[in-house]
């Protein structure tokens, strides 16, 4: 009989607008099954607050740092015993939780690479009961990699094909592409990939600002736009955009204050409707030309995330690579929603199982790496 076991993922990304909390079945061969699912929201407090610490010219005192950890942690774990409730099944019956956090702060090209996520998994294990695995990039960053992006490694589990090229190109706050070659008679396909540029940070900020909603649904504010072109322009000079990679990136960097910094370049003041589907058309087209660039043309294009429920985007992105045709993860037996949750998931149990989690053609480290630190509950047993 094949093992099988319970793992929960964990995921909040750069959009800070729930919490993603995933039951995955794994048996051990590796194939996953989603159970079930659970998304939690932030408190509007808590939510204004993250998104505060994560702009670039935030201050905060070591106190209040402290204190959003915590609290951060507690809705970590609410999401998780939600789940668990829901799905009708114990702490006991799950091997771990792999929770990714809350990015607040990733600084790849530092001299001494590091990423900050808070949520912390002392209090998420002692909450639930249960052994977390969290604080996931460091490990690659400590051996020269990027930290990010850390889902590649699992799309080449997940979606990887024997004779078939794949690009997953997953939109969340920040976008992130994984490019997959065929597996043949390899164990495993190789993959390479890279942060695209901002997903949905940047859209999200801006409606937030402009019309103090969380996100455009649907993509309704930017399809009542049209494209400014100078602007359109004047987003695509970033430096980030040009550089080749391994690359990665985060909110600190795609925030409010960055937008407004290139607006300030212009000789006029677009419509703040403009401002929105430009940056629809710019999140579209970076993430479409790495597609292009990096991946053959005859390539599978697979769209998760957020960005899969935004049919101005996904029109945008598909103009942008066709003849290819985008569809969708939900076509490959897994909910774009989860993707990421499920990701984190994998990556605990990689982590558990003492197997390295990144893919070294991805985040540009020196050597694959075993990826997170075990946080054990207070009994020190699940």
């Amino acid at each position: 009989m094949s093992e099988h076991s319970l793992y929960i993922g964990l995921m909040s990304g750069t959009s800070v607008d729930a919490i993603d909390a995933a039951l995955v079945a794994f048996n051990n061969d590796g194939t996953a099954r989603l159970v079930a699912t659970h998304s939690q929201p932030l408190p509007a407090n808590l939510r204004t607050e993250l998104l505060a610490l994560s702009d670039a010219s935030a201050r905060v005192s070591l106190t209040n740092l402290g204190a959003l950890d915590q609290r951060t942690g507690y809705w970590f774990a609410r999401a998780a015993n939600v789940l668990m409730h829901q799905a009708g099944v114990r702490p006991a019956d799950i091997t771990a939780i792999g929770s990714h956090g809350q990015t607040v702060c990733h600084q790849p090209e530092a001299t001494l690479a590091f990423s900050t996520q808070i949520g912390s998994p002392s209090r998420i294990a002692a909450e639930t009961g249960t052994t977390v695995v969290a604080d996931f990039r460091n490990a690659d960053m400590a051996v020269d990699g990027q930290g990010a992006p850390l889902a590649p490694a699992f799309h080449a589990a997940f979606f990887g094909h024997a004779t078939r090229s794949r690009a997953v190109l997953n939109v969340g706050g920040i976008a992130n592409l994984s490019v997959i070659a065929p597996a043949g008679t390899a164990a495993a396909p190789d993959v390479t990939g890279f942060d695209t540029g901002p997903g949905n940070a940047l859209m999200d900020a801006w409606i937030d600002d402009q019309l103090s909603l969380p996100f455009d649904h649907d993509g309704q504010w930017a399809a009542q736009g049209r494209v400014d072109t100078p602007l359109l322009e004047c987003l695509r000079s970033d430096a980030f955009i040009n550089r080749a990679p391994p690359k990665s990136t985060g909110r600190d960097h795609y925030g409010l204050a960055w937008l407004r910094s290139h607006l300030d370049q212009l000789e006029h003041t677009p419509r703040p409707v403009d401002v929105q589907t430009t940056l629809c058309r710019f999140t579209a087209e970076t993430a479409g030309d790495a597609i292009v660039a990096y991946s053959p043309g005859n390539s599978d294009a697979i769209l998760c995330g957020g960005g899969t429920h935004n049919p101005v985007f996904k029109a945008m992105l598909a103009e942008r690579i066709a003849p290819r045709a985008v569809v969708t993860s939900d076509d490959f037996g897994i909910n774009g929603d989860w993707v990421e949750a499920v990701a984190f998931s994998w990556l605990a149990r990689r982590r558990i199982n003492g197997d390295p989690g990144n893919a070294p053609g991805v985040t540009g480290a020196r050597t694959p790496a075993c990826l997170g630190g075990a946080y054990l509950p207070p009994s020190g047993e699940n």
